[in-house]
Protein backbone atom coordinates (compact mmCIF):
# COMPACT_ATOMS: atom_id res chain seq x y z
CA UNK A 1 0.00 0.00 0.00
CA UNK A 2 2.96 2.28 1.03
CA UNK A 3 3.90 1.93 -3.27
CA UNK A 4 0.81 3.13 -4.36
CA UNK A 5 0.31 5.82 -1.85
CA UNK A 6 3.74 6.89 -2.85
CA UNK A 7 3.50 6.79 -6.72
CA UNK A 8 0.14 8.25 -6.20
CA UNK A 9 1.56 11.37 -4.48
CA UNK A 10 4.20 11.73 -7.20
CA UNK A 11 1.90 11.45 -10.13
CA UNK A 12 -0.35 14.33 -8.74
CA UNK A 13 2.67 16.39 -7.90
CA UNK A 14 4.17 15.65 -11.15
CA UNK A 15 0.88 15.96 -13.21
CA UNK A 16 -0.19 19.28 -11.38
CA UNK A 17 3.68 20.87 -12.01
CA UNK A 18 3.50 19.82 -15.54
CA UNK A 19 -0.02 21.57 -16.10
CA UNK A 20 1.54 24.82 -14.77
CA UNK A 21 4.26 24.64 -16.62
CA UNK A 22 1.36 24.08 -19.52
CA UNK A 23 -0.28 27.39 -18.61
CA UNK A 24 2.64 29.33 -17.43
CA UNK A 25 3.85 29.25 -21.08
CA UNK A 26 0.31 29.22 -22.69
CA UNK A 27 0.17 32.82 -20.98
CA UNK A 28 3.85 33.85 -21.55
CA UNK A 29 3.35 33.61 -25.29
CA UNK A 30 -0.06 33.94 -25.79
CA UNK A 31 0.23 37.65 -26.56
CA UNK A 32 3.18 37.19 -29.10
CA UNK A 33 1.20 35.25 -31.11
CA UNK A 34 0.52 37.29 -34.51
CA UNK A 35 -3.08 36.07 -34.60
CA UNK A 36 -6.28 38.42 -34.03
CA UNK A 37 -6.79 38.02 -30.38
CA UNK A 38 -9.93 35.88 -30.85
CA UNK A 39 -7.86 33.15 -32.38
CA UNK A 40 -5.99 33.09 -29.45
CA UNK A 41 -8.17 30.68 -27.85
CA UNK A 42 -7.23 27.99 -30.17
CA UNK A 43 -3.50 27.82 -28.40
CA UNK A 44 -5.36 28.11 -25.22
CA UNK A 45 -7.26 24.99 -25.66
CA UNK A 46 -4.60 22.67 -27.24
CA UNK A 47 -1.80 23.66 -24.70
CA UNK A 48 -4.90 22.55 -22.48
CA UNK A 49 -5.54 19.08 -24.69
CA UNK A 50 -1.61 18.75 -25.00
CA UNK A 51 -1.27 19.25 -21.09
CA UNK A 52 -3.77 16.59 -20.18
CA UNK A 53 -2.98 14.34 -22.72
CA UNK A 54 0.43 13.77 -21.45
CA UNK A 55 -1.35 13.65 -17.98
CA UNK A 56 -2.93 10.61 -18.91
CA UNK A 57 0.13 8.96 -20.31
CA UNK A 58 1.92 9.89 -16.64
CA UNK A 59 -1.13 7.56 -15.25
CA UNK A 60 -0.79 5.14 -17.81
CA UNK A 61 2.93 4.61 -16.67
CA UNK A 62 1.67 4.14 -12.91
CA UNK A 63 -0.55 1.84 -13.59
CA UNK A 64 2.02 -0.64 -15.85
CA UNK A 65 4.41 0.06 -12.66
CA UNK A 66 2.06 -1.11 -10.25
CA UNK A 67 0.95 -3.70 -12.11
CA UNK A 68 4.65 -4.42 -13.44
CA UNK A 69 6.11 -4.58 -9.67
CA UNK A 70 2.94 -6.69 -8.70
CA UNK A 71 1.90 -4.26 -6.38
CA UNK A 72 -1.87 -4.01 -8.21
CA UNK A 73 -3.15 -4.73 -11.62
CA UNK A 74 -6.24 -4.43 -13.66
CA UNK A 75 -8.82 -6.43 -14.58
CA UNK A 76 -7.96 -8.51 -18.20
CA UNK A 77 -4.44 -6.54 -18.52
CA UNK A 78 -0.59 -7.72 -18.07
CA UNK A 79 2.26 -5.64 -17.95
CA UNK A 80 2.89 -5.95 -22.02
CA UNK A 81 -0.56 -4.33 -23.27
CA UNK A 82 1.05 -0.41 -22.28
CA UNK A 83 -2.23 0.59 -24.86
CA UNK A 84 -5.11 -1.08 -22.90
CA UNK A 85 -3.32 0.87 -19.37
CA UNK A 86 -3.52 3.63 -21.60
CA UNK A 87 -7.57 3.04 -22.69
CA UNK A 88 -7.93 2.91 -18.63
CA UNK A 89 -6.05 5.99 -18.00
CA UNK A 90 -8.13 8.30 -20.07
CA UNK A 91 -11.90 6.73 -18.60
CA UNK A 92 -10.14 7.32 -15.19
CA UNK A 93 -9.11 10.77 -15.68
CA UNK A 94 -11.70 12.01 -17.34
CA UNK A 95 -14.16 10.37 -14.60
CA UNK A 96 -15.73 8.50 -17.80
CA UNK A 97 -16.30 5.52 -15.69
CA UNK A 98 -14.65 2.02 -15.98
CA UNK A 99 -16.60 -1.51 -16.70
CA UNK A 100 -14.71 -3.34 -18.91
CA UNK A 101 -11.43 -2.92 -16.74
CA UNK A 102 -11.68 -2.16 -12.82
CA UNK A 103 -8.47 -2.16 -11.20
CA UNK A 104 -7.40 -4.73 -8.62
CA UNK A 105 -5.66 -4.62 -4.90
CA UNK A 106 -3.66 -1.20 -4.50
CA UNK A 107 -4.15 0.61 -8.18
CA UNK A 108 -8.06 0.94 -6.72
CA UNK A 109 -5.91 3.87 -4.46
CA UNK A 110 -4.32 5.21 -8.11
CA UNK A 111 -7.62 5.26 -10.15
CA UNK A 112 -9.59 7.46 -7.25
CA UNK A 113 -6.75 9.57 -6.96
CA UNK A 114 -6.47 9.91 -10.55
CA UNK A 115 -10.15 10.33 -10.68
CA UNK A 116 -9.81 13.78 -8.58
CA UNK A 117 -6.67 14.75 -10.01
CA UNK A 118 -8.41 14.87 -13.18
CA UNK A 119 -11.39 16.34 -12.63
CA UNK A 120 -8.74 18.99 -11.14
CA UNK A 121 -6.89 19.80 -13.58
CA UNK A 122 -9.63 19.87 -16.37
CA UNK A 123 -11.58 22.58 -14.09
CA UNK A 124 -8.18 24.23 -13.89
CA UNK A 125 -8.19 23.78 -17.78
CA UNK A 126 -12.00 25.39 -18.33
CA UNK A 127 -11.10 28.31 -15.87
CA UNK A 128 -8.36 29.08 -17.42
CA UNK A 129 -9.82 29.13 -21.07
CA UNK A 130 -12.32 31.22 -19.67
CA UNK A 131 -10.04 33.84 -18.20
CA UNK A 132 -8.16 33.75 -21.59
CA UNK A 133 -11.88 34.44 -23.73
CA UNK A 134 -12.45 37.38 -21.07
CA UNK A 135 -9.20 38.64 -21.83
CA UNK A 136 -8.95 38.73 -25.70
CA UNK A 137 -12.75 38.16 -26.89
CA UNK A 138 -13.37 41.89 -26.06
CA UNK A 139 -9.51 43.39 -27.86
CA UNK A 140 -11.06 41.96 -30.75
CA UNK A 141 -14.06 43.68 -30.61
CA UNK A 142 -12.60 46.97 -30.28
CA UNK A 143 -10.06 46.16 -33.04
CA UNK A 144 -10.04 48.44 -36.15
CA UNK A 145 -13.37 49.37 -37.44
CA UNK A 146 -15.66 48.21 -34.11
CA UNK A 147 -15.28 51.02 -32.25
Amino acid sequence: MIAAMTLSVLLVVVTVLLFYEVLRLTTNHLADLPISPRARIIPVVIACFLGHTVAVWIYAVGYWLLTYWEYGSVTGMTAEQYRDFLYFSVTTYTSLGFGDHLPLSHSRLLAGVQALNGLMLIGWSASFTYLAMERYWPEHDRGPGNG
